[in-house]
């Protein structure tokens, strides 16, 4: 890494930031709560399109966790999203109608509340079927994690993120409002994953899984990252660069240890494989919003014609945090 490649850095994290900075008159206010937040809330952001039916139990997972707030883009649902974010009073929501993809995929959007309302405040930022798990989950709030973080002075906690899925077809097994998700999506790929380390970022780079082996079997290089840093002690001059993929400053990506040992992880559960998703991969291919001209949904219609059953001799029924933790997908590191 020389000084040219630490001077491009900055210089890209300060293009996002004022990117998003630019960006911020996409947004109007629908239930803005923000101004009765506790000095040091857990803040949770999210950019949503027509998930009305996953609301319900995304806000209670993350509320049993400790979430005390939810900051909310909605881009333009007309399946009653909004109205119902709206009417809750633990959450903010705005509404933008801009393309999602002229939006850097939402994160525009997001890293322009981050930078106003998660100044000096630990954020999660994550999707609306992804549900983080981390050491002494089940016992312990997620306010145990951010102080132990603080305690040790680590600003960012990865996730790798894990498709869960059904055993059988998914159009097989319908999704009720509510419902939790893992009760039908119970399966996971335990082993066939990638990892490389980017030197430019520092980030580890993770591929594989169900996607990766069904919708990519040729093209694996061209299969979703898998690897997250969904949450961070944010600062307004932090950038996430790609998803929540990688961030600026780079130390936010050293979230594991190359010296020996191990740092503590979680898992995302992502929750995508249910029977919503095939109409969901049509009308986000036929929008045409997301990533690389959409090759990720168009892989998923082409998979889909061809198996809606991900499941596989190799499958692991998820259990807890520990299972994953003894498969070597995450880990509680020295947090005891």
């Amino acid at each position: 890494m020389g000084l040219i490649d630490l001077i491009r850095l900055r210089v890209r994290r300060r293009y996002l930031l004022a990117r998003a900075f630019r960006r911020r008159r996409q947004l109007t206010p629908v239930a803005d709560r923000t101004a009765g937040l506790a000095a040091q809330p857990i803040l949770l952001f999210s950019t949503l399109r027509n998930e009305r039916i996953r609301l319900p139990y995304f806000l209670a997972y993350y509320r049993r966790l400790g979430v005390d707030h939810f900051l909310i883009v909605d881009n333009g649902s007309d399946d009653g999203s909004r109205d119902y974010l709206a009417r809750q009073p633990d959450v903010s929501v705005w509404s933008a109608t801009a393309g999602y993809r002229q939006s850097r995929f939402g994160m525009d959007w997001m890293m322009h509340l981050l930078r106003r309302h998660g100044h000096g405040r630990w954020c999660l930022t994550v999707d609306v079927d992804e549900f983080l798990v981390y050491p002494f989950c089940e016992t312990r709030p997620l306010r145990a994690l951010t102080d132990w973080l603080d305690s040790a002075g680590t600003p960012s906690f990865a996730a790798m993120m894990l498709d869960m899925y059904p055993k059988g077809a998914m159009h097989e097994q319908p999704y009720a409002e509510g419902q939790n998700p893992f009760e039908i999506a119970q399966y996971f790929d335990s082993g066939n994953y990638l990892i490389n380390r980017n030197p430019l970022y520092r980030n580890l780079w993770i591929q594989g899984g169900p996607r990766a082996r069904l919708f990519f079997p040729d093209r694996p290089k061209h299969a979703p990252a898998m690897n997250k840093t969904p949450l961070v002690k944010w600062h307004r001059s932090y950038a996430y660069v790609s998803s929540t993929h990688m961030a600026l400053p780079r130390h936010l990506n050293l979230t594991y240890e190359d010296q020996g040992g191990e740092r503590a992880s979680g898992v995302l559960l992502h929750a995508k494989f249910l029977d919503t998703f095939a109409a969901k991969a049509a009308e986000e291919l036929a929008r045409g919003q997301h990533y690389a001209e959409s090759h990720e949904y168009r892989a998923y219609r082409e998979g889909i014609a061809r198996e809606r059953d991900l499941w596989c001799n190799w499958s692991e029924k998820y259990v807890n945090w520990r299972q994953l933790e003894v498969l070597g997908l995450m880990s509680k590191g020295n947090w005891a």
